[in-house]
C-alpha cells in the first residue's frame, strides 16, 4: 500500500468514526451502509463498504425470508490481519458487492462482541472442515441454519482455492435449484451441534485427569525452543499455569521447568515487544521470532498472571519483571481514560503487517549513535539483511547475562544501557503511524486484566497496578451494567447493549476475588458474592453445568454448555473455580457444591481430552489439593498490606485468604493447614516463616535448583 493509500485509509476510518449519525437515514445513506449505527469498531470499519451490510438481528433475517435469499455471514474482529485482507480484496470491491447485494442478505458480526454467534458457527466450521479461523464466512438459511462455511476466501481463484465470486455463484445456483440438499445439510449439521453441546459428566474423586494432562503436555512440549507444538506457536498461558500448579502439587520440577523455559523463550523472542513491552498474538515459526503482530488484552492478562505465578514458584525476579512489563504496556497503550482497558492493537500499520515494530541498523545508529547503536544491534539481532522483509524484529539471541559476559561488561551496566536505549528508541517509534486500537471494553477481558494487576501488585509490583485494577472495576460497574444490574458484554464509546455471557461473569468475579486477596476490602467480597448469585441465576438450567448464554439472551441455533478452553479459559471452568474459592473464603457451602457440580458435568470430557480442559483441571486441583487458610486480623491498612505482600511472594494454589476487622488491635495472621493451626504471626517476617514451613509440610519436596538445571 503506497503512502497516499495509507493516508487515505486513516482518513477513511476517521471519517467513519466522526460521522454525525443523527443526520443519516436508517440504511446509512449515500456514503455509508447500516453498520454506521453499530457500536463495534470492527463493524464501523466496514460502514462505508459498497456491500449493503446488516447487523445481526431480526431485521436482516426477515429481509432474507421475505426475499427468499440465503444469508451471507462474515465474522471477524477489528485487529484481524486476514479480515483486513478480505475486506480490501472483496468487501470494498464493486463486483463482489453487486453479487452480495443482488443474491444475499449480508451480515457482519464482531466475534468479540458476540462470542455466542462466533462459537456456534466456529463449531460448524470445525465439524464441516476440521478447522476454523477468521474471517469466518458462513452461508445460511433465513432460519440461521448453516450449509456452507469457510475462512478467508480470495476474490478470484488462485492456487487451487476457489475465489469468492465463483463460490457465490455456485451457492446461488444450489439455493435456487437444489433446496432439498441444502435442508439435508442443515439438518445433519444441527444434529451434530446438539450432540456436541451435551455435558459429559464424570467423577471428581481422583487425580488421574491431572496426570493425564501432564503427560499430554509433556508430549507436546518443544524441548529445543520451548512452548507447545511447532509453528505457529501460541503463548498458551493456561498450559503454563497448569504446569506450575502440577509442579507444586506433585513435586514435579520438570513440569515447572517447562513453564519456566516457555516464559523465558517468549520474553527473549520477537513475539515480545522488546521496546514497548507487550506480547504479540503468536509466532508464525517454532522459535518465537516472527510474530503475528496484533496485541490482545487477554494475552497480556493471562501471561502476566502466569509470570507472577512463576516468580512465586521459583523466586526468580525476572518473572516478576516480565509481569510488570506486560502490565506497564497495558497501562500505557490500552488503558481507557475513564478506567478499564481497550481490547487490542492491530497487526497492520500503514497497510503492512508489523511495519511499526521493525528496525534497520541505520535507524538504530541514527538515534543511539555509532558505538551504542552497534552494541544495541548485536544484542537485539538487528542486521543489514534483517530477519523480516529486509528489516529486523528485535529479539535476544543471548540472555543479558550471557551478552554482558561476551562484551566484557557488568550486568548492571548493560541493564542501565538497555533501559536508556529502550526509552530513546521507543520515543522515536511513537512518532511513526501507530497501529489501530480497538477501543471496545470487554467485561471478561477486563476481569482477567484486573486479576493480573491485583496479583502483580500483591507480589510487590507497585501501587499503580492496584489503582488501575480498582479503576477498571469501577468502570465496569458504572458503564457496563444496566439499571437493573445486568452486566453487559462490552461497550464502545459508551454504547453497548449485548448482555454479558457466562465468561464475563466468571472472569469479573475472578478479578474481584484477586482484588479481595490484594486488599481484604470487604466491598470486594460483597460484590463477588452478589455476582456469583447472579451468575447462577442467569446461566443455570436443565441438566448439569452452566449455559454459556443467559436465560434472558438470544439463543443462536442451540444453547450451548462448553468446557473447552480456547484463547480464553472456559466460562464453566472459571465459574467452578471462583465458586469454590468464594465458598471457602466466606463459608458459603452452597457455592462449593455448585462448583463441584459444574466439575462433575464436564469431567468425562476432561478425562478424554485433558489438555483441552486445563482450566477445569485447575479447578479440580483447587478442590482436591492442599488448602492453606490465612486469616489476617486487625491492624492498620499499611500493616494489613504488609502481611498480604508476604503472602503474595509465595505460590499457594490452595490459598484461602480471609480478613477480620478488629479495631485498635495490632495486626496478626493466623495460618491453618493440614488440620492444624499455627501460633499467630505478628509481623510479615513471622508470617513468611510460617508459610514456608506450611508449604514444606503441605507439598512434596520441590527443588528450585532442579528447575534451573532443566
Amino acid at each position: 500500500m503506497g503512502k497516499d493509500a495509507r493516508h487515505d485509509e486513516q482518513a477513511r476510518l476517521e471519517r467513519i468514526f466522526a460521522a454525525d449519525r443523527s443526520t443519516l437515514p436508517p440504511d446509512g445513506g449515500a456514503g455509508f451502509n447500516r453498520l454506521i449505527f453499530a457500536s463495534s469498531p470492527y463493524l464501523l470499519q466496514h460502514a462505508d463498504n459498497p456491500v449493503e451490510w446488516y447487523e445481526w438481528g431480526d431485521e436482516a433475517f426477515a429481509r432474507a425470508r421475505s426475499d427468499d435469499r440465503p444469508v451471507f455471514l462474515s465474522i471477524g474482529y477489528a485487529t484481524c490481519h486476514w479480515c483486513h485482507v478480505m475486506a480490501h480484496e472483496s468487501f470494498e470491491d464493486r463486483e463482489v458487492a453487486a453479487a452480495l447485494n443482488r443474491d444475499f442478505v449480508a451480515i457482519k458480526v464482531d466475534r468479540e462482541e458476540r462470542p455466542d454467534i462466533d462459537d456456534t458457527y466456529m463449531r460448524v466450521a470445525q465439524l464441516m472442515n476440521g478447522s476454523g479461523g477468521w474471517p469466518l464466512t458462513v452461508c445460511m438459511t433465513p432460519d440461521r441454519e448453516p450449509f456452507f462455511v469457510a475462512t478467508y476466501i480470495p476474490k478470484h481463484s488462485r492456487g487451487g482455492m476457489p475465489g469468492l465470486v465463483e463460490i457465490l455463484g455456485r451457492i446461488v445456483e444450489v439455493w435456487k435449484t437444489r433446496r432439498e440438499l441444502v435442508r439435508q445439510n442443515c439438518t445433519a449439521i444441527l444434529d451434530s451441534l446438539r450432540n456436541l453441546s451435551v455435558a459429559k459428566p464424570g467423577e471428581i474423586a481422583g487425580d488421574e485427569p491431572l496426570h493425564g494432562a501432564r503427560r499430554q503436555l509433556g508430549t507436546m512440549f518443544d524441548p529445543v525452543h520451548a512452548g507447545f507444538g511447532q509453528a505457529p506457536k501460541f503463548p498458551m498461558p493456561l498450559n503454563l499455569s497448569f504446569l506450575l500448579r502440577y509442579g507444586r502439587r506433585f513435586g514435579d520440577s520438570e513440569a515447572t521447568a517447562m513453564a519456566v523455559a516457555t516464559l523465558e523463550a517468549m520474553r527473549r523472542g520477537g513475539i515480545f515487544d522488546q521496546l514497548g513491552f507487550g506480547l504479540h498474538r503468536y509466532s508464525v515459526d517454532s522459535r518465537w521470532l516472527v510474530p503475528h503482530f496484533e496485541k490482545m488484552l487477554y494475552d497480556q492478562a493471562l501471561v502476566a498472571t502466569a509470570a507472577v505465578e512463576a516468580f512465586q514458584a521459583t523466586g526468580r525476579e525476572s518473572f516478576r519483571e516480565m509481569a510488570v512489563e506486560l502490565c506497564d504496556f497495558v497501562l500505557r497503550e490500552l488503558a481507557a481514560p475513564d478506567g478499564g482497558f481497550y481490547s487490542a492493537l492491530d497487526a497492520d500499520t500503514e497497510g503492512e503487517e508489523g511495519r511499526y515494530y521493525l528496525w534497520t541498523p541505520g535507524q538504530v545508529r541514527s538515534i543511539l549513535g555509532g558505538a551504542d547503536g552497534e552494541r544495541f544491534c548485536r544484542l537485539f539481532d538487528v542486521t543489514e539483511g534483517g530477519n523480516f522483509d529486509g528489516a529486523s524484529i528485535l529479539n535476544l539471541p543471548l540472555s543479558l547475562d550471557e551478552f554482558a559476559r561476551h562484551e566484557g561488561m557488568t550486568i548492571e551496566s548493560l541493564k542501565a544501557d538497555v533501559e536508556r536505549w529502550r526509552l530513546l528508541l521507543l520515543a522515536d517509534r511513537e512518532q511513526r503511524v501507530r497501529p489501530f486500537r480497538d477501543e471496545k471494553i470487554v467485561t471478561a477481558w477486563n476481569g482477567l486484566m484486573i486479576t493480573a494487576l491485583a496479583r502483580v501488585f500483591q507480589a510487590g509490583g507497585g501501587e499503580r497496578f492496584l489503582d488501575a485494577a480498582e479503576a477498571a472495576r469501577e468502570r465496569i460497574f458504572g458503564d457496563l451494567r444496566r439499571a437493573d444490574g445486568r452486566l453487559l458484554r462490552s461497550i464502545h464509546r459508551r454504547d453497548g447493549e449485548v448482555p454479558a455471557f457466562l465468561e464475563d461473569y466468571a472472569a469479573l468475579i475472578h478479578g474481584i476475588l484477586a482484588l479481595h486477596e490484594a486488599t481484604l476490602d470487604p466491598r470486594h467480597g460483597e460484590e463477588a458474592i452478589f455476582l456469583a448469585h447472579e451468575m447462577l441465576r442467569l446461566f443455570s438450567g436443565e441438566g448439569m453445568g452452566l449455559y454459556d448464554t443467559g436465560n434472558d439472551a438470544e439463543m443462536v441455533l442451540i444453547r450451548s454448555r462448553e468446557a473447552f478452553d480456547g484463547v480464553m479459559p472456559s466460562g464453566n471452568a472459571l465459574a467452578a473455580a471462583v465458586l469454590i474459592r468464594l465458598g471457602r473464603i466466606f463459608g458459603e457451602g452452597s457455592f462449593v457444591e455448585a462448583g463441584e457440580e459444574i466439575l462433575r458435568a464436564f469431567m468425562a470430557g476432561a478425562e478424554r481430552q485433558p489438555a483441552a480442559h486445563l482450566q477445569t483441571l485447575m479447578a479440580l486441583d483447587l478442590l482436591r489439593g492442599p488448602e492453606v487458610e490465612v486469616t489476617i486480623v486487625g491492624g492498620s491498612r499499611d500493616e494489613v498490606r504488609g502481611m498480604l505482600g508476604e503472602v503474595g511472594q509465595r505460590f499457594i494454589p490452595g490459598l484461602v485468604l480471609k480478613g477480620e476487622p478488629a479495631k485498635g488491635s495490632l495486626v496478626t495472621a493466623h495460618v491453618c493447614a493440614a488440620g492444624s493451626c499455627r501460633l499467630p504471626a505478628e509481623s510479615p517476617g513471622a508470617l513468611g516463616a510460617i508459610l514456608d514451613k506450611v508449604l514444606t509440610e503441605s507439598y512434596p519436596p520441590f527443588s528450585v535448583a532442579a528447575v534451573q538445571e532443566k
